[in-house]
């Protein structure tokens, strides 16, 4: 990863989009943040990114919207987890689902309303407190978006048939990086990143932070290594 000078203007940002999912940014909000204005042209190129700003800044957003643009429009297959997002604050997970479920029902409605098709995307939590049957339900049927922490990621990928879940994995969202990069929670967590990697192949990495010092070491550790 390296640092990022050029920022994209709205207009830049939302030609990447479906026209009708550009339309419905356009329609919410009055203008891109500094984290998408930057973070969302890499993004789109399938780079890896480390985004570092301060809370209220859109990093949320920015982490999911092109992978919300490929899942709506049909880019990212069904049937399979496409989009991993892994906080170590388990009381974020329950936040985050609901703050994804509402715009993908907005999208959902805007698409049909436009008369395409548009599919009903999963978006699931796994925690220590999800039942055995959830658990087995999500292991049958892959959600499309899994919201987890590190824990329960490193549970799933020692089962031989819940860790084929992240067979067809696209992208993984690490929120709160900078509360696990300096200890053993941060470690165990890159090397459950990095235990995906034989079973997806290589796949996009977003890291968000609203403060991480110094963010070139942050950057390496998130990155890992790549077969050349």
């Amino acid at each position: 990863m390296q640092r990022v000078k050029k920022k994209a203007s709205k207009q830049e940002v939302l030609s990447l989009l479906d026209p009708l999912i550009a339309e419905w940014f356009d329609s919410r909000f009055d203008g891109l943040t500094e984290p998408q204005s930057y973070a969302i042209p890499l993004i789109h190129e399938r780079k890896s990114v480390l985004v570092s700003s301060p809370t209220g800044s859109g990093k949320t957003l920015t982490a999911f919207l092109w992978a919300l643009n490929q899942l709506i429009t049909g880019e990212y297959p069904r049937g399979r987890c496409s989009v991993l997002y892994v906080s170590p604050l388990k009381a974020l997970n329950n936040d985050i689902q609901r703050n994804l479920l509402a715009p993908l029902a907005e999208l959902t409605r805007r698409f049909r309303d436009a008369g395409r098709n548009a599919p009903e995307l999963a978006v699931l939590t796994r925690s220590g407190d999800t039942p055995p049957h959830e658990r087995q339900r999500m292991v049958r049927r892959p959600p499309d978006i899994l919201i987890t922490t590190p824990e329960s990621l490193s549970i799933m990928l020692s089962s031989p048939r819940a860790r084929m879940l992240f067979a067809g994995l696209q992208t993984v969202i690490l929120d709160e990086i900078h509360a696990v990069a300096g200890a053993k929670r941060g470690t165990h967590l890159i090397t459950s990143v990095e235990r995906i990697v034989p079973m997806a192949g290589e796949f996009q990495r977003i890291a968000l932070s609203a403060t991480v010092r110094p963010l070139e070491t942050i950057a390496a550790f998130v990155g890992g290594y790549r077969a050349i």
